[in-house]
């Protein structure tokens, strides 16, 4: 296992270009790179990215997810065209920067009409996976509460018609759906690729690791009994601290966390 951090817990506070080389700066080893619109899919800016992050290894990619993602299950043909030409942009972003991962939402559960059609969403999003792994890239389904992937089970029944489906356990996302984490981490199980943290307070506000109750080496163990071997990754919001020096010992704490557990740093 390895600690990081991803630059969305930057996001409107510090822009990509510059979080990028601030986790460099720090000694951080391992990040999610958050591309936060339509010109940071260009390549141009990975390759910016990327002259800038010197020792930092890019684990995932995350976009602002509702701008295409849910366009690439669109029966229309023209959306659905227009989505794919932004996800191959994003994709060939991720091959430039050397990720392996794809932290993906999908469909947003934001209609009252929504209709939960799994084996429509589950061949589609074989489509989707196929044309990832093109760039070299595994698309990783991410439990979000308003999202497809809101609550347990649903992982099951897409990774049994796209087998190379990994999956993002998010301890936040599994708290504000009113599941149990464990109930996300039991199933994805060996296709968990990574880990999103963040602590709460005792009244129930969110804050960075180290500063509230959660229970860290639960988790931890818990990921070692499942053989988790991927990263450990820092995503907050921008209100949940005052200064970047608080993330910085955050991910000091989580690396700490990780060395008692006998992980890579």
């Amino acid at each position: 296992m390895r600690a990081g951090v991803s630059t969305a817990t930057f996001f409107l506070r510090l822009n990509t270009e510059d979080s990028v080389p601030l986790l460099a700066e720090w000694g951080v080893r391992e990040a999610e790179v958050f591309l936060t619109s339509f010109s940071e899919y260009e390549p141009a800016f990975a390759e910016r990215l990327t002259a800038a992050k010197g020792k930092l290894s890019v684990h995932s990619v995350h976009v602002l997810n509702t701008q295409f993602e849910p366009q690439l299950y669109a029966a229309h043909p023209r959306v659905k065209a227009d989505a794919y030409y932004f996800l191959e942009r994003a994709m060939r972003s991720a091959q430039i920067l050397g990720a392996k991962y794809y932290t993906f939402h999908g469909l947003a559960r934001i209609k009252r009409t929504f209709k939960e059609d799994i084996p429509r969403v589950a061949r589609l999003t074989e489509e989707i996976a196929a044309f990832c792994k093109k760039f070299g890239v595994t698309l990783a389904y991410e439990n979000v509460e308003w999202a497809f992937y809101n609550r347990p089970g649903i992982f099951r029944e897409l990774k049994a018609a796209c087998p190379a489906l990994a999956g993002v356990l998010d301890v936040k996302q599994a708290r504000i759906s009113g599941y149990d984490y464990f109930a996300y981490l039991e199933e994805m199980g060996a296709s968990l690729s990574h880990v999103h943290v963040s602590d709460i307070t005792a009244d129930g506000k969110m804050c960075l690791p180290g500063q509230g109750t959660f229970d860290f080496d639960e988790l931890f163990a818990r990921l070692q009994d499942v053989g988790f071997q991927g990263s450990v990754l820092i995503e907050n919001y921008g209100g949940d601290y005052r200064d970047f020096g608080e993330v910085k010992r955050a991910y000091e704490f989580l690396a700490e966390k990780a060395e008692k557990y006998g992980a890579k740093i």
